[in-house]
């Protein structure tokens, strides 16, 4: 068997893999994101921990040979959090996380001591975004100086549980693309951005390949989960990346669209593509001699449940679920009847670098009901992922298919929506409901030498379900669509008067 550990923004999924690729166990452990401030979210390490180990013990437990027959680890997590640490390797204070917008100003520093945006973009292919780890980093020397002082290394987060599984300090290139900080055409630290920001490189990890072996899982652990000693952890990658590779895109045509708690467009492509303007962003493939091309909303699946929990109040007595949601918004017709949702209750990564973006509904009438808001909500997101892929495709990246993954589309009606919106055959395929996790299961494989490469262990995936466009709501949603483009550029003068002090 062969572990997949996924450390989510919500939650740390373990699932156990054959040999034939089939998923025979999993076991998902919740955690709390705290905000303490207006668009801020961290979370504690150890809450991290203490999820992965119950997780694992409970997925080895539950395995055949209860553990023994485990032969690798695989890590895949939330990307661009900062997990900051002292000498002895204990965190100093919450992690930041990838949708912290903390940030937005250190952003604009980075990108100036860089010489410009251009001159960013070469040492690094990507702008600095306001969610990335080098910006937390700057944010975080500037504002908590004593703690910075004290600090000597900073992970991503799965790269904090790699500490926790192996006692090595170590990231993969797709992780370590998504810090701002790496040159992702040679696939290594930007010593030049570094020095160019005062950043120590020893603060950072030794980066290897998502199939390459990062040490072995320590002794005590290893009797606890009655896993073999010596058991492997491998290199593995960060969510977004490894979702696209156990999606089977490892080159350009198909392109990937999950709709988890945020929204991602992303393939692959066999050279590191040039990115005009920074409006996508590149990483490492996980895979040698890969790249990922990826732009990211950072507000999707979890609209719709800030919706649910939004209600809740309301609904004690009788909760209003995410299926409910659904079955109300499976009675709306396309396009909701007028009503438009824009997603950015977080601010936005992409298609608009926004930080300072705001949630906002337009066209609330007396005759909508929250059908039609539930369903706006899904139409918002997807066609807001609509631009994302007009900007993919500016970036000279084609789409032939969509591959759809993320929790949000157990949910067919999600699903249909993409088909519509999108004028592109949909499809799941096998594993993709496990995302990340299986992917880094993957990688494990490809390390331990069950498959000679990702590309022989992705082709064993199988398409599972087929959504086909109809012509007459392609037509609806095509004509939708060119009113929502509008909506950000009309509402921006409003963003920047409505954020916080």
């Amino acid at each position: 068997m062969l572990i997949g550990i996924d450390l989510g923004t919500s939650a740390c999924k373990v699932i156990a893999v054959s040999r034939s690729g089939e998923v025979v166990a999993k076991v998902l452990r919740h955690y709390p994101v705290h905000t303490t401030n207006p668009g801020w979210a961290e979370q504690d390490p150890a809450d991290w921990w203490a999820a992965t180990d119950d997780a694992l013990a409970a997925v080895t437990a539950s395995l055949p040979d209860r553990g023994r027959d485990v032969t690798g680890i695989g890590l895949c997590g939330q990307m661009h959090g900062l997990t900051a640490l002292d000498g002895t390797g204990e965190p100093l204070r919450r992690a930041i996380l990838w949708n912290d917008q903390r940030a937005a100003r250190e952003c604009e520093w980075i990108t100036e001591r860089a010489g410009g945006l251009d001159e960013l973009l070469r040492m690094t292919r990507n702008r600095m975004l306001p969610g990335f780890t080098g910006c937390k980093i700057v944010w975080f020397r500037e504002h908590e100086p004593e703690l910075f002082a004290r600090t000597r290394r900073i992970l991503n987060p799965k790269d904090y549980l790699r500490l926790r599984l192996t006692g090595e300090y170590a990231t993969d290139v797709s992780d370590a693309s998504g810090t701002g900080l790496f040159d992702v055409a040679n696939r290594r630290w930007s010593d030049e951005l570094l020095g160019l920001l005062g950043i120590d490189r020893a603060l950072l990890p030794d980066v290897v390949e998502s199939v390459e072996a990062t040490g072995t899982v320590l002794p005590g652990l290893a009797t606890r989960w009655n896993i073999p000693e010596g058991t492997p952890v491998f290199g593995g990658g960060g969510d977004a990346v490894i979702q696209t590779t156990a999606m089977g895109l490892l080159d350009t045509g198909p392109v990937g669209f999950t709709i988890g708690t945020a929204g991602i467009v992303a393939g692959g492509a066999s050279r590191c593509p040039d990115n005009p303007g920074g409006r996508v962003q590149v990483s490492c493939g996980n895979e040698p001699g890969r790249w990922h091309v990826m732009g990211v909303s950072l507000s999707a699946g979890g609209a719709f449940q800030w919706l649910r929990d939004a209600l809740a109040p309301a609904t004690a007595a009788d909760p209003v679920t995410l299926e409910r949601l659904s079955e109300l918004a499976r009675d709306i017709g396309p396009g909701s009847e007028g009503l438009l949702f824009l997603p950015y209750l977080l601010g936005e990564r992409s298609p608009h670098v926004a930080p300072e973006a705001s949630a906002s509904w337009v066209g609330l009438t007396p005759m909508h009901h929250l059908g039609h808001i539930a369903r706006s909500v899904m139409e918002g997101v997807v066609l807001n992922m609509r631009e994302i892929l007009e900007v993919y495709r500016q970036a000279g990246l084609p789409c032939d298919r969509v591959v759809a993954s993320g929790g949000a589309t157990k949910e067919p009606l999600w699903l249909q929506i993409l088909a519509d919106v999108l004028n592109r055959e949909t499809v799941t395929v096998t594993g993709v409901a496990e995302g990340g996790a299986y992917g880094a299961a993957l990688a494990a494989g490809v390390g331990i030498g069950w498959w000679r490469d990702l590309t022989e262990a992705v082709g064993m995936l199988a398409v599972e379900q087929t959504f086909t466009p109809d012509p007459a709501t392609v037509a609806v949603y095509d004509q939708i669509f060119q009113r929502h483009r509008h909506l950000y550029e009309g509402l921006r003068p409003l963003f920047a008067e409505t954020v916080p002090a």
